[in-house]
């Protein structure tokens, strides 16, 4: 097993929950006599420091949400003195306010240990060459991973986003190992490179995937797989939370929340009321060591599960399943919940189409539609009809059978979608409410 901080990685559950009690206390007693929005909703809420005794009373603790964060734009909810502050980060804005973030050093060094941990589970070290694709500025993306990889010792390529043929050649040049991206933006960098005629597999010494900022699913983790060469370990994260925060282990079977960095709970996403392992629900999030931007019980929106098997790896830090999607995501189509990602693992299971897939919802008189756009990949794209059409149709009953509605199906020649370096974006909604 490869361990990065084994007297954290290797505590014992009951350990884990103890060191949890103490640091939920510790936060808790900051946020009453520091944050004054937050010393106002708990006594809203009727409770106080001294009401959390166990874990559980965690529970009794209001919750915080995205709107929270805007309300208090730009830094009502910091809690260090400017002084102490090192770095801001921001959120896209793309749905009002954006987010600023505010961090110490030690909440940067959070943030690296926190990936350096995961990234060391699976064997990345001193000899590797990690090259960062994901945006670096006000966003958060690329300097998690930046930090994470000169704090394990390995060499990090500072490539960000965009000039994709230039970040093959860095690919190709420099030997690079690991790569942290979109998986959307892997999988198009494979279909680059193989236009130009580079066997990823044979060509470069690229094994690994740091892979997140949007829902994708196991098959695409094979895909890339077989396609690539590239292993892709799913990573989990949030601007408010410090950007691209927790991975899968080895093991490659749910990502671990770090217990001494983070307190997880699943809850209803209707009620609000708990739900145990293996129930699906909405993640919620308590950053327990977070000093300038606190984060309590806030609602991240994402549907996922605790996983309730011990972990192979041998660390009891909690696990959760693959992100269904979000709340925000969630597409009502009559009545169904649609999330993009079901859409996705759909397709995925016909080897005759692409990665790239695009869904249209419409409503015509008082009737919503939804178009789901497939790309054909280049050794399916044929000229008969007769072959088209059967796959259409096979495609349309296994959207329907997995969605519970009827959807319709339009496949498309290769390279004919839109093509994004950052976060793919699968959705036009053409509704008018």
């Amino acid at each position: 097993m490869n361990v990065w901080n084994p007297h954290i990685e290797l505590m014992s559950k009951a350990q884990l929950e103890t060191l949890q009690l103490r640091l939920l206390k510790i936060q808790t007693r900051r946020m009453w006599e520091h944050s004054p929005f937050y010393h106002d909703r708990m006594r809203e809420a009727g409770v106080s420091p001294d009401d959390i005794r166990t874990l559980e009373d965690v529970r009794r603790l209001p919750f915080m949400t995205k709107k929270d964060l805007r309300d208090n734009y730009p830094n009502r909810l910091m809690m260090s003195d400017r002084g102490d502050l090192v770095r801001y980060h921001a959120s896209s804005g793309t749905t009002g306010k954006p987010i600023i973030v505010g961090y110490t050093k030690t909440d940067l060094e959070n943030w690296s240990e926190s990936l350096a941990r995961a990234m060391t589970s699976f064997g990345l070290g001193r000899k590797d060459i990690v090259q960062v694709s994901n945006t670096y500025g006000l966003f958060s993306g690329g300097l998690g991973f930046h930090y994470a990889t000169e704090k394990i010792g390995a060499t990090v390529v500072p490539a960000s986003t965009g000039n994709t043929d230039r970040q093959i050649d860095l690919i190709c040049d420099l030997g690079v190992t690991a790569m942290a991206a979109t998986p959307s933006y892997l999988m198009y960098l494979g279909e680059v490179a193989a236009k130009r005629g580079i066997d990823m597999r044979k060509d470069t010494k690229l094994r690994v995937g740091l892979l997140g900022g949007e829902p994708w699913s196991d098959r695409m983790r094979d895909r890339l797989y077989e396609t690539m060469g590239v292993r892709g370990y799913n990573c989990f994260g949030a601007s408010e939370l410090s950007g691209p925060l927790f991975l899968e282990c080895a093991e490659q079977n749910g990502i671990h929340i770090w217990g001494d960095i983070a307190l997880l709970e699943i809850v209803d996403p209707d009620t609000g009321e708990p739900l145990g392992p293996g129930e699906r629900g909405e993640m919620v999030i308590t950053m327990l060591q977070k000093e300038a931007f606190p984060i309590m019980r806030y609602r991240m929106g994402d549907i996922t599960m605790m996983m309730d098997e011990p972990c192979p790896c041998g660390r009891a830090h909690p696990r959760i399943a693959r992100i269904q999607g979000r709340v925000d995501d969630m597409i009502i189509i009559r009545g169904i919940n649609v999330f993009p990602s079901q859409v996705e693992h759909s397709l995925m299971q016909h080897p005759e189409l692409g990665s790239e897939f695009q869904l249209v919802v419409d409503r015509k008189g008082h009737l919503d539609t939804m178009l789901v756009r497939a790309e054909l990949r280049p050794e399916a794209f044929t000229d008969d009809i007769v072959a088209l059409n059967a796959l259409r149709e096979r495609v349309s009953n296994r959207l329907r059978n997995v969605l519970n509605i009827s959807v319709n199906v339009e496949l498309v020649q290769p390279d004919t979608l839109p093509r994004f370096e950052g976060k793919a974006k699968r959705v036009m909604d053409r509704r008018e409410y």
